[in-house]
């Protein structure tokens, strides 16, 4: 009598095609990628893909690591913002500091990670590991956004994505006088709306000549309050159903696209590294029901890109089956949470890629313009609750 198989054998058999110089990369990580962090990265393909840009999934980003100076905002960022796959984003400043460069026509180059940092600063080069640029590169960057916060507009208190935005205008108008295009995040985080946080403004450059300024009587202020709450509203506003994607109805008017039974929405969170951003992205949750005493029952989908392991404690390394112990990530949706072990400027560019070939385009978001519609949606429902 044959022995009945097992059904921890019922995984894909193990036997790929050779790989020839004509594969295209989505063959590749769908028939090469099959074991070790390599599968961790197809099926961080796969959800992202075919679950997270599904059109009531609201899609945020959060980026650590200095990935905008390795040019990884030109080259996935921001067409991923265009084709509508990025909602909003939490970032370290040092990210949106060192995109400025590009979008104000800024030059880095690669470098030899070897070179004596000696020799370097007596060069006046300053080095992020492989990454070179001249020291008048954050001088120039600096004297920009000191210029631009001294403008009337900036002399208030406003949330970090408020900054951004108005910010962002500035770099916008900057790489059209100089005929660039597509080169800063931040400026097509502005042309399409999308909000961008910083959840430590104080820690980088922007939050240096910020404080400057202050020392000069300059009135701008962050306030991490505005963003705790803005960023929970977003996220509420998500799992309520209000951000879903639109389509035309040829009248010219546009509607919003529903079965004939009301369905709420989706949130998910795509993490690149972790750190703060990936905490901030995170507590909107906690925030929503801990503290405000908001039925929820946390993010439908977890997508991280990380080296950090868990065994050390770090918030970089925590599983998503942790975060569900905290009301992070819905304990229903553990199965589509899936971790890659692998540095996120080899990741990014796959994941961009394969996402690009194979989904359509998403209508934007333009959350930014509706962060009022959704505090208010906060505010009623915290009204409504025990927590008060």
């Amino acid at each position: 009598m044959a022995k009945k198989q097992s059904k921890f054998l019922r995984g894909r058999r193990i036997d790929p095609r050779p790989i020839d110089g004509k594969i295209k990369l989505t063959d590749l990580v769908d028939e090469a990628f099959i074991a070790y962090n390599a599968a961790r990265l197809r099926e961080a393909c796969w959800l992202f893909n075919e679950k997270m840009l599904e059109p009531d999934v609201t899609v945020g980003v959060t980026l650590t690591g200095a990935l905008t100076p390795a040019g990884l905002g030109m080259s996935a960022l921001i067409p991923l913002i265009k084709a509508g796959f990025i909602d909003w984003i939490i970032s370290t400043g040092a990210n949106f500091y060192h995109d400025t460069h590009f979008g104000i026509g800024l030059s880095m180059h690669a470098g030899n990670a070897s070179t004596s940092d000696i020799v370097l600063r007596e060069e006046e080069v300053v080095r992020i590991y492989d990454i070179f640029f001249d020291y008048s590169v954050l001088l120039n960057t600096d004297d920009f956004f000191r210029r631009v916060i001294a403008a009337p507009e900036f002399q208030k208190t406003m949330s970090t994505a408020e900054f951004h935005y108005r910010a962002g205008r500035y770099v916008l108008e900057r790489e059209r006088k100089l005929g660039l295009k597509n080169k800063s995040l931040l400026a097509a985080a502005h042309e399409y709306a999308v909000p961008l946080y910083t959840s430590s403004p104080g820690d980088s450059s922007i939050g240096m000549n910020v404080a400057a300024k202050a020392l000069q009587g300059n009135k701008l202020a962050f306030d991490p309050s505005l963003d705790v709450n803005e960023t929970a509203a977003i996220v509420l506003g998500a799992k309520r159903g209000l951000i879903r994607d639109r389509v035309s109805t040829g009248s010219g008017s546009d509607r919003v696209k529903r079965s004939s039974k009301k369905k709420l929405g989706r949130s998910a969170i795509f993490i690149l590294g972790g750190g703060s951003p990936k905490n901030f992205a995170l507590q909107t949750e906690p925030q929503i029901q801990e503290v405000l005493g908001i039925d929820e029952r946390g993010h439908d989908y977890f997508l991280q890109v990380t080296d950090a392991r868990p065994d050390t404690g770090g918030l970089s390394g925590a599983t998503p089956g942790e975060a569900v112990s905290w009301g992070k990530v819905d304990p229903d949706r553990l199965p589509d949470a899936v971790v890659c072990y692998l540095d996120s400027t080899v990741a990014l560019p796959i994941i961009t890629a394969y996402a690009l070939a194979k989904h359509k385009p998403r209508p934007p978001r333009r959350l930014y313009e509706r962060r009022e519609e959704f505090m208010n949606l906060l505010i009623r429902e915290y009204e409504k609750s025990n927590r008060r």
